[in-house]
Parts: C-alpha cells; sequence; structure tokens
C-alpha cells in the first residue's frame, strides 16, 4: 500500500516538472551540476540532472506532509548528524513510542532538519530485511547540539509480526531539509531496546 502510494506521489513529482516552464527547468538543471549522485557507481563523478533534484525536492516535501511544486534551490550541504543511541521507549495502545538521542553541528540552523527513518524491528541480535523496513518520519524536527527526537511505531506488532519484550531496532535514516526539500545520503544504526 505504501508503496503505491509512494509511486502516485512519483507520477505526480514528473507530471508537475512536465509542466514547468522551460526556463525553470534550466534553473534546475543548473542547480543539479555540482550535485553528486547518491546511487552506485560511488566514485564522486556521477552528477544527478535537474529533473532528479526536483523530484527529490518533491518528495522530500510529500514525506513532510507538505507536497507542492518546489521552487529552484542551491544544493547546500547537509550539517553533520549522528543517532546516539535510544534514551527511551514507552507502549502506548499499540504504539511503540522511540526516542533517540541524536547530536547535530552546533551551527545546523535549529527545526530545519527533520529525520526521515525506515525501521525494522527483529529479534535481538538478528539482521535486518530491506524488504520489511518500514518508514517513519520523526515526530519532531532537530534542533543543534545534543536533542532528543522520537518516532510513533503503530501497530508494530502487526507489522513484524513480533510480540516480544525485548528487540533490535534497524534503522536506516537520512536529514530532510525542511527548507528544500532535500534529503542527506543515508545512515543506518542498530540498536537493542527493552520494553517496559
Amino acid at each position: 500500500m505504501l508503496q503505491m502510494e509512494h509511486q502516485v506521489v512519483h507520477l505526480r513529482a514528473l507530471a508537475a516538472w512536465r509542466e514547468l516552464p522551460w526556463d525553470t527547468q534550466k534553473l534546475w538543471n543548473k542547480y543539479a551540476r555540482p550535485v553528486i549522485s547518491h546511487k552506485p557507481p560511488f566514485d564522486n563523478k556521477a552528477h544527478i540532472s535537474g529533473q532528479n533534484l526536483f523530484v527529490s525536492a518533491y518528495h522530500g516535501f510529500a514525506r513532510l506532509g507538505n507536497e507542492h511544486v518546489p521552487q529552484p534551490m542551491h544544493w547546500e550541504g547537509f550539517p553533520p548528524y549522528a543517532l546516539q543511541g535510544v534514551s527511551g521507549v514507552m507502549v502506548e495502545e499499540g504504539v511503540l513510542l522511540l526516542d533517540f538521542k541524536v547530536w547535530m553541528d552546533e551551527y545546523a540552523e535549529d527545526d530545519r532538519y527533520q529525520i526521515l527513518a525506515r525501521i525494522q524491528l527483529v529479534k535481538q541480535g538478528r539482521g535486518f530485511n530491506a524488504g520489511k523496513m518500514r518508514t517513519f518520519l520523526a515526530l519532531v524536527p532537530c534542533r543543534a547540539g545534543e536533542s532528543i527526537t522520537g518516532f510513533g511505531l503503530v501497530n508494530y506488532i502487526d507489522v513484524w509480526g513480533l510480540d516480544l519484550q525485548e528487540y533490535t531496532v534497524h534503522i536506516r535514516h537520512v536529514l530532510l531539509d525542511r527548507k528544500s526539500g532535500f534529503r542527506s545520503q543515508y545512515i543506518q544504526n542498530s540498536f537493542d531496546i527493552i520494553l517496559p
């Protein structure tokens, strides 16, 4: 179901690109020239097109719940950040609430970036299966320095078919720029948790 929704958003993004005036498409192409592709080959020589940059921004805004036709923007590098560990675990009415300690560069703009994650719960010590990871947007944007951000995993027992007291959480995450819609490169972490 979510894959179908993602595909529908992608089709709307492509349609929006086709509707852009030629001068606006040229501007997107200009802004995309220095942007290195996040896909193989990872040789820092492959660059993306203006259409790729536009579609990426469109998808980013859609993930943030603000789907619209983005204005051309220069690519800006993302601030360094890290998930440092799980700081809180709570279950409320079938929702697993996971809070993570986050560190972000002290010079980053507060509330500009929000974490988008692909998460899978497994028995402790088991590896992840990319096809069983599900997408979640952090409940709040990140702040510079050390902060806490959380995710609400609705119906987590049904989603992964596991009703346990202890899990390994596999999380593959990016920063979404709330200003441009662009996303950073993926980082992957795994943490063990015990439910209260």
